[in-house]
């Protein structure tokens, strides 16, 4: 399968995380950690859930991944996101050796890929990842607005 339908493919299962975040009260962000088509891990944001702050969608994805594959190191792999990871979730993306982000919409608040920081790929780290951005944007907005819009 080539790269981007791909890419739209595993967003669609990102998305369909961030709903049931959003449908059980938390942020709707999803994440899908996969090497090639093979999923090792997805999640949404589960702060709310679990009342444990680093209970984001990637850092919840990544760990599943890794118990997957037995490592922390998760080079090979490729993790899609709903939104532009936090500062926090960028390190961890750095710290598991993952090769590539994909993520749909842009975070001009709090993104660390590029909108406020770009940690993901800061040259004085010993790792940097591929980050392709805007994948599915649109849709990935529009359930973040959706849920905010409704909480009003």
């Amino acid at each position: 399968m080539d790269r981007q339908p791909r890419d739209e493919h595993l967003m669609g299962l990102a998305l369909e995380d961030a709903r049931d975040a959003a449908s059980a009260g938390d942020v709707p962000v999803g994440a899908v950690v996969a090497r090639g088509e093979e999923v090792l891990g997805r999640a949404g944001n589960a702060r709310e859930r679990e009342q444990d702050p680093t209970a984001h969608a990637e850092i919840l994805a990544l760990r599943q991944a890794a118990a997957a594959l037995g490592s922390w190191n998760l080079g090979g792999c490729t993790i899609y996101v709903t939104l532009e990871p936090c500062a926090m979730c960028a390190g961890a993306l750095v710290l598991s050796r993952i090769d590539r982000l994909v993520f749909g919409a842009d975070d001009p608040k709090a993104g660390f890929a590029g909108s406020l920081g770009d940690l993901v790929r800061d040259p004085r780290l010993n790792h940097a990842l591929e980050v392709t951005s805007g994948v599915l944007a649109d849709a990935c907005g529009d359930v973040l607005r959706d849920f905010f819009r409704d909480r009003r």
